[in-house]
Formats: C-alpha cells, structure tokens, sequence
C-alpha cells in the first residue's frame, strides 16, 4: 500500500484550499458538525474562518497497532454543541473519506436524530479515497490508489505521558 507523508504546514495548506472550495462554490451553511477524532482540527480551523458554530460527533472503527486495523463504527450517543439546536444548514467535516464508512454512518445518525431541524447537509474532507463508498461534496485531493495518510499529529498517537522530557520546554 503507498504511503503519503503531510507535514504540520501542508496540513494546514490543505485546510485552507479545502475552506476556499467550499467558499467558490457560494454554498452557505449554518453550523458545522466534525466528526472526531480526524475531523476535530478541521472543524475547529473552519469554524474561525467561517464563523459558524461547531458540534462534535464522535466515532470510532480504527484500532490495533498503529490505528490501522478497521473495525466495527461505533457514534457517540449525543452531538457536543454550545447551541440549543443545531443549525438547518450542515456541513459535516472529517479530515478524509478512507472507506467512507464513517461519512455514512454520521449522515444517517444526523438524519435519524435531527430529521426535521436539517434542511441540507453537505459532506467535506481534506483526502477522498478511491475506495469510498461515499463521494463529499468538498474534497482537496483524490485519491484513487488508497494511500495510508501519515497525518502530522499521528505521532502522538505512540507518545505517553512518562515520554516527555521537561527540559525540552
């Protein structure tokens, strides 16, 4: 399987294509929703510059050594917002589409919970892979061969608390 590499300042690069994507396209939306953990960075970054409200949805379906054995998704029982309602325009953001599995399940989790408060959902993702089975509406790259993403903050993912060294600082 082929490898990607993104370093702290692409990462943010792409965040930012991928929030002028969705300005080009005259789209406007309400509140955000990001799908934790990958999506938590860029919910927070869209949110700023966009100005809208973020809730949080999490799930989980990666475990094992390195997050990279793919399980069953699990969503988290309640959105974590500060509004009262959630706005009728969403975006849902995730940092990529690997299977989609993730992307699919939360739409239908906001659908079945939020049903007559949403009026139109977008989806948007900084890596769509060719093996989604979900096409975002935003996306930053395609790509078709299913590279494994080595994201900048995968890192601490392997770093414990007792690894630290204080004269670092």
């Amino acid at each position: 399987m082929p490898e990607l590499y993104i370093s702290w300042s692409g990462y943010h690069r792409k965040i930012e294509a991928l929030a002028a994507k969705i300005y080009q396209s005259n789209w406007e939306f309400n509140q955000i929703v990001c799908i934790a953990k990958g999506g938590l960075r860029l919910g927070d970054i869209l949110s700023r510059i966009y100005e809208q409200p973020l809730a949080i949805m999490f799930t989980a379906s990666y475990g094992g050594t390195g997050n990279r054995i793919r399980g069953e998704i699990k969503v988290s029982e309640h959105l974590a917002m500060i509004n009262e309602k959630l706005g009728n325009k969403i975006l849902l953001v995730d940092d990529l589409a690997d299977s989609g599995i993730s992307l699919q399940a939360a739409i239908g989790w906001l659908k079945e919970r939020y049903a007559t408060e949403i009026e139109e959902m977008r989806t948007a993702v900084i890596w769509y892979k060719g093996c989604s089975v979900i096409q975002p509406d935003f996306y930053v790259d395609y790509l078709p061969d299913n590279p494994w993403i080595h994201q900048p903050f995968e890192k601490y993912e392997q770093l414990r608390p007792e690894q630290l060294d204080e004269s670092a600082f």
